[in-house]
């Protein structure tokens, strides 16, 4: 390995760990509680984001289906021809995209608002079109991705990911979702191995 590649990588470690410290700074806690009481009343949730943002999301839509808040990732081509069709009035969609400004989002943005979808949109750019029109805007913070052009979806996806992290965990407490729960819908893997485990003097 050239002794440049090292050091472009181990300045990694200090770019993102730097981004998550700082990320507290931008946190809103009137934004944060709406976005959670939302999502907790919510019956079905949606999750909807182009490239890194995309995966974040699906990954945030496992989360939530872990803690029992039905939810599923929505892409945004399927949304415009019929996906859409999942989420009912009262329901929530949430977007994600850094710049705000991602044009696939904005039809899926104006069907939800149609059917009384309450929307949440994750991103950098609070001033944003779809910021402008989302009822809850949660503020990203990303202070450069890790490769030299600083243009690949890496810190970007990190940040992103914290904060759908923070969101399930508020969730948690706000929904009162028990381990007792998780191992009912998780009895595989080690992590159900250990949770039904812990869990069989207590009847499961």
């Amino acid at each position: 390995m050239k002794e440049e590649s090292l050091r472009q990588a181990m300045q990694v470690y200090e770019i993102e760990s730097q981004c998550i410290r700082e990320m507290a700074d931008y946190f809103d806690i009137n934004s944060f509680s709406r976005a959670v009481e939302l999502l907790a009343a919510a019956e079905r949730i949606g999750s909807c984001g182009c490239g890194h943002s995309g995966i974040m999301c699906r990954h945030f839509a496992h989360l939530l289906c872990c803690i029992e808040r039905p939810a599923r990732f929505i892409s945004p081509a399927e949304a415009s021809h019929g996906a859409s069709g999942f989420l009912k009035e009262g329901d929530v969609m949430v977007f994600a995209s850094r710049g705000g400004r991602t044009a696939e989002l904005l039809p899926v943005m104006e069907i939800c608002r149609k059917k009384g979808v309450h929307t949440i949109t994750v991103t950098e750019n609070t001033d944003s079109v779809l910021a402008r029109r989302s009822d809850v805007v949660l503020k990203q913070h990303v202070n450069r991705e890790t490769d030299p052009d600083n243009s690949q979806g890496t810190t970007s996806s990190t940040a992103l990911c914290v904060i759908f992290h923070v969101l399930q965990t508020a969730l948690i407490a706000q929904t009162g979702f028990t381990g007792e729960q998780f191992a009912h819908i998780h009895p595989g893997g080690a992590v159900g191995e250990r949770l039904n485990g812990m869990h069989q003097g207590s009847g499961f």
